[in-house]
């Protein structure tokens, strides 16, 4: 068999009800579950975002993907069922966005260091310590396995802000099309 030619897939946006369902585990590491992990990746990358959970591109599985490295350095993470086992009690304030919700964003407070435990495309079991972006984007992309979107983290005045727009934006653009 050929090797696997990573498609871009299309992405889920708000208000679609996948995103709020949870997601269930994956039970084995298979030759489908990489070439998806690959789709995914490569979709990431064009979108442009930094983390893609399956559950935006419609499957509700437990697999992330993620790369917070600079553009000469890309740390692409394929996880699949991934979990926090440990946060920090300090606290950090990033500004989030989502390639389901998009052109919004807003400060969401988190653990500043996170410790992930999952399963590697080999299927092997691996553990990642994840301060600043990462750690950020890590719970992030896990809260997307769980129906949590980031505006779930600020306050209702904000996220109803944003929903508004979102769905005044897709009002627009779907009266365009």
């Amino acid at each position: 068999m050929g090797a696997h030619v990573a498609n871009i897939l299309d992405i889920i946006k708000l208000p679609d009800p996948v995103l709020r369902e949870k997601a269930v585990a994956v039970p084995e590491v298979t030759d489908g579950i990489r070439n998806l992990l690959d789709d995914m990746a490569v979709t990431m990358y064009d979108a442009p975002g930094i983390g893609l959970a399956a559950p935006q591109i419609n499957i509700s599985e437990r697999l992330i993907v993620m790369d917070c490295g600079k553009d000469e350095t890309p740390e692409l993470y394929k996880m699949i069922n991934p979990e926090i086992i440990e946060t920090s009690e300090d606290k950090s304030i990033l500004e989030e966005g989502c390639l389901s919700i998009p052109d919004q964003t807003a400060e969401v407070t988190r653990p500043a260091t996170v410790t992930v435990r999952y399963t590697d495309i080999d299927g092997d079991t691996q553990m990642l310590t994840a301060e600043g972006l990462l750690a950020a984007c890590v719970q992030h992309e896990i809260d997307h396995l769980n129906g949590v979107l980031f505006i779930d983290h600020i306050s209702r005045l904000k996220r109803d802000m944003i929903i508004r727009r979102v769905m005044k934006e897709m009002r627009q653009s779907s009266s365009k099309s």
